[in-house]
């Protein structure tokens, strides 16, 4: 097999983010090149050293689990910095923006009991699920020679962001009812508050769905 023939199917067998798939794809053509320009030195003809130096490197099947071991880390690693970056800080923004526009104060007397403490069970959460991404983070990098399977990490923050959102969202509708129209929806920074928030939850979904696509063992692109 030459040496293209056998990047392409690797290329094939492997599922993660572009940049990093593209780095070791890379990665293993610039070996291969090395070592046929090595053997080529030493007389072979090219085609037989590439095909030697392909059958040095190993079959697909036993090389891809690594490369795409490392490409699952790498999705887990930037879904977790961007749950530990974004919920707090999408945290943070609203309450900032309720305390700077409370609206209609006579509205809020008539909030119903059950309404802060909802607001601060979403607010937990939100912080839990971030601290569970920085945490997944250092697991996935400096804590990687301690964890035996780091797919597993990457999964269960797939798992974490799919089985939140329905929560986040069902809690957000029930506080929005709750409010009685208290909230200024229409000010400019509560507009650009929601259009932050959604493109999170946009990022957060599209991690979490790559995630769990390609932490399922064995590893294969699906």
């Amino acid at each position: 097999m030459r040496i293209d023939d056998y990047v392409a199917e690797l290329d094939r067998a492997l599922a993660g983010p572009q940049g990093a798939k593209r780095d070791l794809v890379v990665e293993a053509r610039d070996s291969l090149t090395d070592t046929a320009d090595a053997l080529e030195a030493e007389g072979l003809e090219r085609a037989e050293a590439e095909r030697v130096a392909v059958a040095e490197f190993g079959e697909v099947a036993e090389v891809a689990p690594g490369y795409q071991s490392e490409l699952t880390a790498v999705a887990g690693r930037r879904l977790g910095f961007l749950l530990f970056i974004s919920v707090p800080i999408t945290a943070l923004m609203w309450s900032v923006i309720w305390r700077v526009y409370p609206g209609d104060y006579r509205a809020w007397q008539l909030a119903p009991a059950w309404y802060r403490p909802v607001s601060r069970l979403l607010d937990v959460l939100q912080l839990c699920v971030g601290l569970y991404g920085g945490l997944a983070l250092f697991a996935l990098s400096r804590g990687a020679r301690w964890i035996r399977r780091p797919w597993l990490v990457t999964r269960s923050l797939g798992v974490v962001v799919w089985g939140m959102l329905p929560v986040t969202v069902a809690l957000g509708m029930l506080l929005t009812l709750g409010s009685n129209g208290a909230s200024h929806v229409d000010v400019l920074p509560t507009v650009l508050a929601n259009a932050v928030t959604s493109a999170c939850w946009g990022l957060q979904i599209y991690g979490a769905t790559r995630c769990l696509r390609i932490s399922r063992p064995p590893f294969a692109r699906r």
